[in-house]
């Protein structure tokens, strides 16, 4: 769950079958490299003439901020001169400098990006001592952006809510009404539904001898799913792209918003264009959504004699009541914004996992036959699939979940944090406007917690492995889902839809490289952590 330099511009075919997954992965592939285009030419002028004003306003007051700086004793960081060649910067642009850094300043250090202070920790106690230990105060979110407010209906949704009694009330209804392992029960048959269009088009591939790209596939299975939990139904293919290319877009656009937040008191002004695309992603946005929402809400009136009627995140919506806002119902654009939070949340990130864990997969025969074994032993090879009943009794395939999202975590970064009040950390300052980020892929790759940490093994997760707590609420070896208050509440869904998939890919096909061809397993930063090459494999059909 969480926002986006460039534009990614998906096109939907007019025609595919139903089942056609993969049809245009080619075309979609090359928009998705094209998404980081250069900014327009007034916007690179703008950036221009800001960047030399603040060179000259830098010799201003450098000598104030620097004084302050020291008084307040914030972490160690660099000099504030140096800190303005990063303004233009996405925040994943400064992962190899953010590197460095901890090598000079030590596990917790600062940074200043325009107005705002950044302050970074990349260390496993300390992550536990702020976020569980003193969960209660870091467990807020820095100020949003203008584009931000427009995107969440002004902050009413999960993850840019304040913490307080309106993030209280969404988390728990996603919780009890969705997210509960009864509820989650009773979304089985749309699993059933996705992985039997998954499995038909793989095995079309698999069929015509030809490697298949499997990400496409991926994303619109994971986008079938969720839509279906958001709405109780089964939508069409051409809904079900229409909705998946607007996410997209809106995934692979945020980063060019930053500036907006950079410069909030002129951005809107100087970065017109950028202010228009916003605008219009929300009205396309819109356009796809209230249609669905509007239905529903008709629907519910005659809930109660549909022995049909399947109760889905939007219905929860529409029965929640603001107690601390007089006790009204939510409007049409603040679901929007809870449905569109739901969708990202849940389909991005499980579906980069899954093009990981399989990758490693292909990459290394010997894991993915002791995995078949397991699941062989477990169901049989007879069985049409591996039921969700069955999971339970796999070992080996929890620790391939596990060391996948320890490798290759989908963020490298949590969402950001704040403390609710200023405080002193580890005897430095924490301000209370300031953004705190933990840095997630350096704690599941540190070399002192984990033997060969860039090597992918399972077997570290079948013996000592059992005591990895991926909650981080013992201690912090690893936190894909973040940690504390504000832990991803999808975590176990995730869990869920990873092993279910992954089992099953594994037992319907052999998977293999490509012949002349090797698993590129390079990292490239889009809203996840994806695969710069994306996977592209020979798959089999496993005979019964």
């Amino acid at each position: 769950m969480y926002t986006t330099v460039g534009t990614i511009k998906f096109n939907t075919p007019k025609t595919m079958k139903p089942t056609d997954l993969n049809g245009k992965q080619s075309q979609t592939q090359n928009n998705i490299n094209s998404r980081k285009q250069l900014p327009n030419s007034m916007d690179s002028l703008s950036i221009i003439l800001i960047s030399l004003s603040l060179c000259v306003a830098t010799a201003l007051v450098s000598t104030l901020f620097t004084t302050a700086y020291k008084k307040r004793k914030l972490p160690p960081g660099p000099p504030l001169l140096s800190n303005f060649q990063w303004l233009t910067k996405s925040i994943f642009d400064l992962e190899p400098i953010l590197r460095q850094l901890r090598s000079k300043y030590g596990p917790i250090f600062t940074i200043r990006r325009g107005p705002r202070t950044h302050i970074y920790i990349s260390d496993h106690s300390l992550a536990h001592k702020a976020l569980v230990e003193k969960g209660s105060v870091f467990s807020d979110r820095p100020p949003v952006s203008e584009a931000s407010r427009i995107l969440t209906s002004n902050q009413h949704n999960i993850n840019t809510a304040g913490y307080g009694p309106l993030w209280r009330l969404f988390r728990r209804n996603l919780m009890s009404e969705i997210l509960h392992p009864s509820k989650v029960k009773t979304f089985a048959q749309g699993r059933e539904w996705v992985l039997k269009l998954l499995i038909e088009d793989l095995r079309r591939h698999a069929d015509s001898g030809e490697p298949v790209f499997v990400a496409e596939s991926f994303q619109y299975a994971m986008f079938c799913l969720l839509l279906f939990m958001c709405f109780g139904q089964k939508l069409d293919e051409s809904t079900v792209k229409k909705i998946k290319d607007i996410q997209r877009r809106l995934l692979a656009r945020s980063p060019i918003f930053d500036v907006l937040h950079l410069f909030p008191k002129i951005g809107k002004i100087l970065f017109r264009g950028r202010w228009n695309a916003l605008m219009e992603i929300r009205r396309e946005r819109e356009e796809l959504l209230l249609p669905l929402i509007r239905a529903r809400k008709v629907r519910n009136q005659d809930r109660q004699d549909d022995n049909t009627f399947l109760f889905s995140y939007v219905d929860s919506l529409l029965d929640l009541e603001l107690q601390e806002e007089g006790g009204r119902k939510l409007t049409e654009g603040e679901i929007v914004s809870l449905c569109s939070e739901f969708l990202n949340a849940g389909t991005d990130t499980t579906s980069t996992s899954l093009q990981w864990i399989m990758a490693n997969l292909v990459k290394d025969p010997e894991i993915q036959q002791k995995l078949l074994y397991e699941i062989e032993r477990v169901v049989g090879k007879e069985a049409e699939i591996v039921r969700e009943e069955d999971l339970n009794a796999m070992p080996y395939l929890k620790a391939v979940i596990m060391e996948g999202l320890r490798r290759h975590p989908p963020g490298h970064f949590v969402l950001p944090h704040a403390v609710s009040e200023e405080v002193t950390f580890e005897g430095y300052v924490i301000p209370k406007d300031a953004t705190i980020n933990f840095l997630v892929a350096e704690m599941g790759w540190d070399e002192k917690v984990w033997k060969e940490a860039m090597a992918f093994k399972p077997e570290r997760f079948l013996d000592s492995g059992e005591k990895v707590d991926i909650t981080g609420s013992r201690e912090i070896k690893m936190m894909p889902f973040g940690v504390g208050r504000r832990i991803c509440p999808g975590l176990n869904l995730a869990m869920l839809h990873l092993e279910y998939f992954v089992a099953n890919l594994v037992k319907e096909f052999e998977w293999k490289t490509v012949e002349g061809e090797e698993v590129d397993l390079t990292e490239k930063q889009e809203f996840t952590i994806v695969m710069k090459k994306p996977l592209k494999a020979k798959i089999t059909a496993r005979t019964m």
